[in-house]
């Protein structure tokens, strides 16, 4: 075949020309601009949980915030422009909600999220398996000491309770580990890598919560049970006060930076409690991926903890919505709009003629008036009455 005949059946071929027609479609455009990036999103993220956990002193608590934020800046650089760059669950559920996107999209943008979001987690798992391996001696454990299952997903830790644990996600948007100085265990052996992750433990991790035995105090507990609902709703009110045109929002082209450097924030002021998991999307797949991938089924039994950052976040996303819109949003003051240049329009403005003025002959007189009274030289003949006249209103 030559290579002009290769070109043209290349083109040509129904198969390729179908794959390009799908690609046209909002909805596939959208569930794949949801699914890369959400996918880039989680791997930055939890890479810098492994590293924290894994590797010892080559990652760090302030490492993981900037993962998960940088990752959130490159996925909303990736599609902004197609379909807004969720990449989590709750802040989808809130803009359907409050009915700035139709339901029928809510399905559409989950199901590309959860599948970046399990893509990202298994390919996590490929890169840092014998890692994975060589700290936890062999053993996929989800608590304990040499638990790993925590670089994917959240787990309540013994200072938490179920329900204090639910408000902390309800007021805690994000998701960042906490690492605590831990004194080597009497009869460890084992070896010296091994050790050397075990010089910080994680306390809680980017949407990833420690194991039990690792609590942080009962202060903790009753910073976290003290009723702080308004404060999930910080990242959604947040989003939206960056994003709302007519209030103070971010420069054309900054947004990407402000929103990541936002899920930083909150992380390094907010992450110490439960690991504000507030993205359904970020920990669900990942936990699912943990369950088939040799952890079994104590990823969602494990103190029942499973659910709650699947229903906490969208709860707390959308009082933060309703907030913004209420107490904001609907407080702007509209500015009137005011004409360049209102004189360039004044000699344009057309009146029509009473419709019980009879028609002459199918026609119909109009005069143009202007400021500067011109002598009426001619009539100009006009279309009929039955007609529809533009007439412009200032």
């Amino acid at each position: 075949m030559t290579q002009p005949n290769r070109k043209r059946w290349m083109v040509s071929s129904p198969v390729i020309v179908r794959a390009q027609a799908i690609l046209q479609k909002e909805m596939v455009r959208e569930v794949l601009a949801e699914l890369i990036s959400t996918y880039v999103m989680m791997v930055f993220g939890l890479g810098s949980v492994a590293h924290m956990v894994l590797g010892g002193n080559l990652g760090s608590y302030l490492g993981v915030n900037l993962g998960f934020g940088f990752g959130v800046t490159m996925g909303v650089n990736i599609a902004g422009k197609i379909s807004g760059a969720h990449m989590n669950a709750a802040v989808t559920f809130t803009n359907c909600a409050l009915g700035c996107m139709p339901w029928k999209k809510f399905p559409v943008y989950v199901l590309g999220q959860f599948l970046g979001s399990f893509l990202a987690a298994a390919t996590i798992y490929g890169l840092f398996y014998t890692a994975i391996l060589d700290y936890s001696g062999g053993q996929l454990t989800v608590t304990g000491p040499t638990a790993t299952a925590n670089i994917f997903a959240t787990y309540l830790p013994d200072h938490m309770t179920l329900w204090r644990g639910f408000l902390d996600e309800v007021s805690g948007p994000g998701g960042v580990p906490l690492l605590r100085p831990s004194p080597p265990q009497e009869g460890d052996s084992r070896s010296p890598s091994q050790s050397r992750g075990r010089e910080f433990r994680v306390g809680t991790v980017p949407g990833h919560i420690s194991a039990p035995g690792f609590g942080l105090g009962p202060w903790v507990a009753t910073m976290a049970s003290t009723p702080q609902v308004l404060l999930t709703g910080l990242l959604q009110l947040c989003l939206f006060a960056i994003t709302d045109p007519r209030n103070n929002p971010a420069q054309q082209g900054t947004q990407a930076v402000v929103i990541g450097l936002l899920v930083v924030t909150i992380g390094v002021s907010l992450g110490m409690n439960s690991g504000y998991a507030i993205n359904p999307s970020r920990d669900l797949p990942p936990r699912f991926f943990t369950f088939i991938a040799g952890w079994g089924v104590q990823v969602f039994r494990a103190q029942d903890w499973w659910w709650v950052p699947v229903v906490a976040p969208p709860l707390g996303a959308y009082l933060g919505g309703i907030i913004y819109l209420v107490f904001i949003g609907s407080t702007i003051p509209q500015e009137p709009q005011i004409l360049e240049n209102p004189m360039e329009y004044e000699d344009r403005k057309i009146h029509a003629l009473p419709t019980t003025t009879p028609p002459q002959m199918g026609t119909s007189s109009l005069t143009p008036v202007s400021e500067s009274r011109v002598k009426r030289a001619s009539v100009r003949p006009v279309i009929p009455l039955s007609d529809s006249i533009h007439t412009e209103q200032f």
